[in-house]
């Protein structure tokens, strides 16, 4: 691993110009993680070989007998998909799976997801260690692999979410956020290029918006949702309305800058974009932040306190993408080759 300090100028407003400011002293410092996944051709192939399509269905929850049941909250995606994938992986010896998605880069061959999509601790917050096996599929679907595979080149985390201890989410929730350079594909193609899209990235854009949520969950929290086709790990879902701002509990405070909308994504659906501005004909937008958890609220508008589910919806929040963590974590995956 290693430590890249880098340095991002928050700026007031739109108003403030070099000519007014004068000399513009750095106000925040960022330290920038990156460790090294896969980068010989041997290291790569032996991902590839990791994951076989038994070791991928294993990683598929069960059907259900549940009739088909689509709301804002949740539902199949039919539409233009091919920017979202599923981010497999292995955490502490076991094998995972997040989303990912396919953001525009200098060098064509980035994704963004969940900070604890690419370095983890274990389940008790400790040993903290940087997933193996790293191995995105854009468009993945019902086992299948349409644009090829891609195997993570360089993780790329702010070294405070190194520290997390899985307990202080007031201090470690807003860097839940990471990116992946990408090796080329089996034919030689860079992601951005076998998939023929991308999606814009934003920082310091209001949260306070309509927003689309995409994900490839492995459960619901809806009972008569659990076990659909996208539900179990093997199609994209997506939830959609407007983004409301969580800030944790009275005992379990959240990070300062936490949003999403009501969804009932469950697990797998981490990493996963949060996008604002997005056209349902093209599948594209800006994605402004990522699913990391879970957030309650009643039919008031009011927290729910922790433990507390049964008349209260489940909102899927995450990190609103900014200046001072996410750009320097973007500018140092997107300049990797």
């Amino acid at each position: 691993m290693s430590i890249i300090r880098l340095r991002a100028v928050l700026l007031a407003g739109a108003a403030l110009s070099l000519l007014s400011m004068g000399a513009v002293t750095p106000a925040y410092a960022a330290e920038v993680a990156t460790s090294d996944l896969a980068v010989t051709p041997a290291q790569q192939q032996a991902v590839l070989d990791y994951w076989t399509p038994e070791r991928i269905k294993a990683l598929t929850q069960p059907s259900s007998d549940n009739p088909p049941k689509a709301a804002a909250d949740g539902a199949p995606w039919t539409g233009p998909g091919a920017t979202f994938g599923r981010l497999f992986f292995t955490d502490h010896g076991e094998d995972v799976s997040c989303t990912a998605t396919v953001v525009h880069s200098a060098n064509r061959s980035t994704v963004v997801t969940a900070g604890h999509c690419v370095e983890n601790t274990d389940l008790l917050g400790e040993n903290p260690a940087w997933n193996a096996n790293s191995l995105f599929i854009p468009g993945y679907h019902d086992g299948l692999a349409p644009y090829g595979k891609f195997v993570g080149r360089l993780g790329v985390a702010d070294s405070t979410w190194l520290a997390n201890d899985q307990q202080n989410a007031a201090k470690f929730d807003a860097y839940d956020q990471a990116f992946v350079a990408l090796n080329p594909n089996e034919a030689g193609q860079r992601v951005e290029d076998a998939v023929g899209a991308a999606q814009n990235i934003g920082f310091d854009t209001p949260g306070d918006a309509d927003v689309h949520q995409f994900g490839y969950p492995r459960a619901a929290s809806d009972p008569a949702r659990e076990g659909l086709p996208e539900y179990i790990g093997e199609r994209l879902a997506f939830c959609h309305g407007p983004a409301k701002h969580y800030p944790g509990t009275t005992d379990h405070p959240d990070s300062p800058d936490e949003w999403g909308t009501a969804c009932v994504m469950g697990g797998g659906s981490s990493g996963g974009p949060r996008l604002r501005d997005f056209d349902p004909a093209t599948g594209l937008g800006t994605v402004v932040g990522d699913n990391t958890h879970a957030g309650f609220f009643d039919a008031a508008g009011k927290v729910c306190p922790s433990g507390a589910t049964g008349n209260c919806t489940r909102y899927l929040v995450g990190p609103q993408f900014s200046t001072a963590i996410t750009r320097p974590l973007y500018e140092r995956a997107q300049s990797a080759q």
